[in-house]
Parts: structure tokens; C-alpha cells; sequence
């Protein structure tokens, strides 16, 4: 696809489904989220539109439980989200770990030496279940004394059982060649991707995405996939738009996303999300 051929970014909703979906699954920031990291007037508006409609809004985010807190609300206090990248399905209202799709402490400490031997110079962190752990050396910046209540320590000692994604970082790697790196180094073992500014790979368990789990829970409530529209921004979000049955990019996404885009949203600055839903839901 040449430039010119891609899709662009238009204001009538670029071929809506011919009646309006039946759940919404969303990414956060980039998409949803404004530049500042949070929920506008307008996309309030149209969140709160489509729960009167009884149409599940889905956050669907690479974003650990402890970055969601301040976010709840915009969903009504209820309802179901999808955390690290498909490692979590969560339920608002009860603030509760609906299910968890951990990663075993054998392959996380596998998968890490394996790291290390391609990448050297690979520090860890684990996000949990019960919280977030990292190594010493892992962002330097982050000062055990602003933390206290992080536990740090070598990756062989923070692993256990409530593990759900393994956090990679290299301070001299470009983003997207250290997560070349990292999935040929690991990819057999686990799923890999990137989503964040900085040089930082996120590792999930075999199978487990975005999709995959969205696919779970779409079954549960009785949703098909051509019943479900999704907005994303990132490689992360890929696997989610390949499997919804409407999916949009958003005008401001990465290259990877834009290329092979079905629809493309307004730039998320533009409350594009919020906009094409207005438009296929005739809000």
C-alpha cells in the first residue's frame, strides 16, 4: 500500500458497519486519552451516551492495574477492562482480578537469561497481579527512596505465581530493534511487543494479547468479533485491530498500524475515538 493509497482520517465514519456495534474496545493512551492523559468533556459525553445504550465500553491497555485507578469513573464505576496487554481482565465496580493469564516463574527466569545472552545490558521489572517489582538497574531514574513500597531486588528473587507481564528495558537500543532483538531471542517462549516512547519491550505469556483475551470475554458476554469495534495506536494494539470486526487506527498512530488500517480515526488530540463513535452509534 502507497501512501496515497492508505486510508485517511474522514468525518462521516469511513464505511460504518451497517448497524451500530455491540461492544466497544478500546486502547487508552494515544487513542482514547488526550495528549494530556485524560478523558476530555466531549469524550465524556459520548462514554456516558453509549452506557445509556447498554453498550459495554471496553478499556482495552497495556496500563497496569495502579495506572487505572483515576480512570474508573469515565466508565461509570462498572464494567470490565482488559490491563498489560491481555494479562488481566478486571472488574471495575468490585476493583477485583477478574482472571489473570500469569506467566510461569520458570520461563520468566528462561526467558530473561535468554535476554540477557542476546541483549546484554537487559534490566527487568515484573508487573503483578499485587503490584509492580523491578531490578536495581532497571530505569536508573527511579530511586528506591521515591518508591519504598516497590520491592527491588535481582528478576530470580521477585519471581512468583502473580505474574501477568515481564517488563525489558535497554538504555542504548532503539525501541523498535531491541524488540527485534528480544523476539528472536524469546519469541518461541513468549509473546513480545512494544507500545511506549522509550526503548521498553513487553513480554506476556504464549498466546497472550490484546486479542486473545478480548476474544475470551467477547464469548462470555455473547459478542461476536464482527459485533465489536476497536481503536488503537500502537504495535501493541495490532493484534486487537486485526481481530475486531471494525477496526480503526488512529491518524496519529505508527507507521505499522496506518499501513494496513481498515479505517483510520481522527488524531486523539481531535477526540477521534469519541467522534467516529458519535458517528456510528448517530449520537
Amino acid at each position: 500500500m502507497t501512501t496515497s493509497d492508505a486510508p485517511k482520517a474522514d468525518e462521516d465514519g469511513a464505511f460504518p458497519p451497517p448497524a451500530p456495534p455491540r461492544l466497544v474496545a478500546t486502547d487508552l493512551d494515544g487513542t482514547l486519552l488526550g495528549p494530556d492523559g485524560a478523558v476530555s468533556a466531549y469524550t465524556r459525553e459520548v462514554l456516558l451516551a453509549l452506557e445509556e445504550r447498554n453498550v459495554p465500553v471496553v478499556f482495552v491497555t497495556g496500563r497496569p492495574i495502579r495506572w487505572m485507578e483515576h480512570l474508573w469513573e469515565e466508565v461509570g464505576g462498572h464494567g470490565l477492562a482488559i490491563l498489560s496487554n491481555g494479562g488481566i481482565v478486571y472488574d471495575v465496580a468490585s476493583h477485583s482480578v477478574r482472571r489473570a493469564r500469569t506467566i510461569a516463574p520458570d520461563v520468566l527466569v528462561r526467558v530473561a537469561r535468554l535476554l540477557r545472552s542476546a541483549v546484554p545490558g537487559t534490566t527487568f521489572a515484573l508487573e503483578k497481579t499485587t503490584g509492580f517489582s523491578r531490578e536495581p538497574d532497571f530505569m536508573p531514574r527511579l530511586k528506591i527512596g521515591t518508591d519504598p513500597g516497590v520491592p527491588v531486588a535481582p528478576l530470580e528473587e521477585l519471581v512468583d505465581g502473580e505474574v501477568v507481564k515481564l517488563l525489558a528495558r535497554h538504555e542504548a537500543q532503539e525501541p523498535e530493534e531491541f524488540w527485534r532483538l528480544a523476539e528472536e531471542a524469546v519469541g518461541h517462549e513468549v509473546t513480545t511487543t512494544w507500545s511506549s516512547v522509550g526503548t521498553l519491550v513487553e513480554i506476556s505469556g504464549a498466546g497472550v494479547t490484546k486479542a486473545t483475551t478480548l476474544a475470551e470475554l467477547c464469548g462470555d458476554l455473547g459478542v461476536t468479533r464482527s459485533e465489536v469495534v476497536a481503536f488503537g495506536d500502537m504495535p501493541n494494539d495490532l493484534p486487537l485491530l486485526d481481530w475486531a470486526g471494525h477496526a480503526y487506527a488512529m491518524e496519529n498512530a505508527h507507521p505499522s498500524l496506518r499501513a494496513g488500517a481498515r479505517h483510520v480515526a481522527p488524531h486523539h488530540a481531535a477526540d477521534g475515538v469519541a467522534r467516529t463513535l458519535a458517528r456510528l452509534f448517530g449520537l
